[in-house]
């Protein structure tokens, strides 16, 4: 318990939960709580509180959302015949910030990782399979990272999809915009040479 008065400690216990989170983080986060005036701190409890109770699943692509169904599955100028598959709804955040990509998305909460013991079965996949079979789909985009377990679930979904003759293709990656090639490790220089296009 040490020093703190007992709210005190199970507010910076519950900060250190995050992750990334030490136990010094937890306890600057938790002083600046204390720090609030009570309306303050009142509206920050209840917008945790609201987040937990008011957003749920997509009932199509698994995002988050308040609506049964996100805007961007009901969004009338999104094409519907392609599909990017990510990890997480943070990702589809990131997609949407460079206005590039104008398709549908669904996020599989998490990738395939027997080291975690994360297996196929506790990701959306089913759910994916779903939209693919209902037709209309003819590109399936894999956008999730590239690490061993992006891969393998990337591989994974590809091999799914193959027999529903769907066109499946993986991200490219390669040098970031002001990279330099003496500090790219090998397997992204690889990667960068495998995926190179015309000018």
């Amino acid at each position: 318990m040490g020093y703190n008065a007992a709210p005190l400690e199970r507010l910076i216990e519950q900060f250190a939960k995050l992750p990334g989170i030490g136990r010094k983080g937890a306890t600057r986060l938790a002083y600046q709580v204390l720090g609030m005036d009570r309306q303050e701190a009142l509206e920050f409890a209840r917008a945790i509180e609201e987040a937990h109770t008011k957003i749920h699943r997509c009932a199509v692509c698994q995002n988050f959302t308040e609506d049964d169904v996100c805007p961007i599955c009901t969004g009338e100028t999104r094409d519907r015949a392609t599909i990017c598959v990510v990890e997480s709804p943070r990702d589809v955040t990131a997609f949407e910030r460079t206005r590039e990509y104008r398709g549908l998305y669904h996020v599989l909460h998490g990738l395939i990782s027997p080291m975690d013991g994360v297996g196929a079965e506790q990701l959306c996949i089913k759910e994916l399979l779903v939209r693919l079979n209902g037709g209309g789909v003819r590109e399936v985009i894999m956008a999730t990272n590239p690490t061993v377990e992006g891969e393998a679930t990337a591989m994974y979904l590809a091999k799914l999809i193959k027999p529903l003759g769907i066109k499946t293709t993986r991200l490219a990656y390669g040098l970031p915009v002001g990279g330099n090639l003496e500090y790219a490790d090998e397997v992204t220089l690889g990667r960068s040479l495998a995926n190179r296009g015309e000018l």
